[in-house]
């Protein structure tokens, strides 16, 4: 299992280069059965690291441009009266796709991001009284600008909570820049990718993750970091942040080769899971986020 999983970071490293720590969250995010959301500024390949999951996976992909006029309808679908039929149809929108990429999700307004709730939470979208199922699996990557730039509306925090995990890719270092100043061009590259890990090896991954022990021990630190965010800050970690943690954790164990959760791997993607969950409290900002929870990790005793 893990040489399929290194296969698969390898692959995504081509492209993405000097940033494996970035893409090895983004990969336990997915295998984690979570949605992505990556912010930084334009240029430093957000874009390419969706395109790159959905190639090595081999799953259908779509991208949503979001802007300030979208409308929820242009994401989900809508009904359509047909008169030969005499009778609604419905015409699924660009969200039924197995991997979607919103890019810029805080251009559009609070009442189109709305429309996403439903369908990352339950995986499927209700139109007029009807539900309609997305296809299996689902991802949701977003890529956010950062919240100074003009035309952004922030996130609510019901929104956030939806992302399994949020993290930033920077610009590279000088040594990885210089490989692709001098490499092949990255669109190119892609386009020569092949699946390197089918859905069905997909599934059984994400089943397997699910099945990495956790021990009383570790649940019992995990809880602590839990308390001691509620205790510290007046908009605490939520018991759905718990179980982002341990899923997160489980799938980074399973990442490293382990078949049981140990303290670093809660330490690993602590920061990526819990950050944007307490940036939104009163008295913090977006980027002390990040700060919070590094010092949670430091502060809260490892047993």
């Amino acid at each position: 299992m893990k040489s399929r999983i290194e296969t698969l970071v390898s692959q995504i490293g081509q492209i993405i280069v000097g940033k494996e720590d970035a893409v090895r969250l983004a990969t336990a995010c997915l295998l984690a059965r979570g949605h992505l959301l990556i912010e930084d500024i334009p240029g430093v390949g957000k874009t390419t690291l969706a395109h790159t999951l959905a190639r090595s996976l081999g799953l259908q992909f779509r991208r949503i441009q979001f802007t300030s006029d979208l409308l929820p309808a242009d994401i989900v679908g809508n009904s359509i009266f047909d008169r030969e039929q005499q009778r609604f149809i419905f015409h699924a929108g660009p969200l039924f796709s197995q991997m979607v990429l919103i890019d810029e999700i805080n251009r559009a307004t609070p009442k189109t991001q709305s429309a996403l709730l439903e369908a990352m939470e339950e995986t499927h979208v209700t139109i007029d009284g009807v539900t309609h199922p997305l296809p299996s699996p689902f991802f949701v990557i977003a890529t956010q600008n950062p919240q100074h730039q003009i035309g952004t509306f922030p996130l609510p925090e019901s929104q956030l909570d939806r992302f399994l995990m949020r993290i930033e890719l920077g610009v590279p270092g000088r040594a990885a820049e210089r490989t692709m100043l001098l490499g092949q061009d990255r669109k190119i590259m892609l386009k020569e990718f092949r699946p390197v890990m089918p859905i069905e090896t997909l599934t059984e991954v994400q089943e397997q993750v699910r099945r990495v022990h956790a021990s009383p021990a570790l649940l019992d630190y995990l809880q602590d970091l839990l308390e001691a965010s509620r205790r510290r800050h007046r908009a605490g970690l939520s018991p759905r942040a718990g179980l982002a943690l341990l899923h997160a954790a489980q799938a980074w164990a399973l990442m490293q080769g382990r078949e049981m959760v140990l303290p670093e791997d809660i330490q690993a993607v602590g920061v990526a899971v819990m950050a944007h969950r307490l940036g939104h409290d009163m008295e913090a900002t977006e980027t002390s986020g990040r700060t919070l929870a590094q010092n949670l990790l430091r502060e809260v005793p490892v047993p």
